[in-house]
């Protein structure tokens, strides 16, 4: 199976599924607020870069976004539909998300996710991602994993 990732609307149906499904995943390891998403209209800022993963079938299987702030971005909404992990997509659309910051020039990426959240953790870890203190607006939180990765 091949993907294809693009920029694309997030507020597209089937898009808006896997932000919900994306959602209820944290919900259900988190408390709410310890869960840190962007909303829709965020994600539709100039200054964000919203990109969507489709499968051969045109089905959208993953999500991702990039904020481009001063200086640094921050990955955002990064989620891949059960269906099609195992597959190398995460990968994909890291690089991609990777890719659109360093051709706005941005040389530092940030993150924030859940300390249960393991598969995300190796995947930011192996792809060079190091653990660093809160950033931004975020504050300390034990539930909260704070990683960067500077190109």
């Amino acid at each position: 199976m091949t993907f294809h990732i693009s920029l694309e609307d997030p507020g597209q149906p089937e898009v808006l599924k896997l932000l919900a499904d994306g959602e209820a995943y944290g919900a259900a390891l988190y408390p709410a607020e310890s869960n840190h998403y962007l909303p829709i209209d965020a994600l539709r800022a100039a200054h964000v870069r919203f990109v969507v993963a489709r499968d051969d079938h045109g089905q959208a299987v993953g999500t991702g976004a990039i904020a481009l702030n001063d200086g640094w971005a921050e990955l955002k909404r990064m989620w891949v539909a059960p269906a099609a992990r195992g597959r190398g997509l995460s990968k994909m659309l890291l690089a991609n998300l990777e890719a659109r910051a360093t051709s706005a020039g941005i040389f530092v990426i940030r993150l924030e996710t859940g300390i249960e959240n393991h598969e995300a953790l190796g995947l930011y870890e192996r792809s060079g991602y190091v653990r660093r203190e809160a950033f931004a607006d975020y504050l300390p939180d034990p539930l909260s994993v704070f990683m960067e990765k500077s190109f």
